[in-house]
């Protein structure tokens, strides 16, 4: 009982509430890439150009490299639905994955 005691007393002390500061959150980010989606505008065996819009805002269009370690799920096309998972690099946005949305009939 005493052992209860104390160990609840220790868990609502002030000292518990000390936040341990993450690591390098930019890090992680880099590691686990960005996303962007939107419809494809422009293909090419090396690249993939998407435009984002979104009411109210302004457009966004980006360009990603294909290289061979790219994943690509679906049958890639002009107009299709996509989510792209990238790495930002120097001078360009190198493609980790590509999505393809399909669309759902109701």
């Amino acid at each position: 009982m005493r052992s209860v005691l104390i160990g609840t007393l220790l868990l609502l002390s002030p000292i518990s509430s000390i936040l341990i500061p993450a690591q390098d959150d930019k890090r992680d980010e880099q590691a686990q890439g960005e996303f962007f989606s939107g419809v494809v505008t422009e293909l090419a065996a090396d690249k993939i150009t998407v435009l984002k819009t979104v009411l109210g805002k302004n457009s966004d269009t980006r360009t990603f490299l294909i290289t061979p370690e790219t994943h690509v799920e679906g049958k890639l096309r002009v107009k299709a639905r996509v989510t792209v998972r990238y790495a930002h690099e120097e001078d360009s946005n190198r493609a980790l994955r590509i999505i393809v949305r399909t669309s759902q009939k109701k």
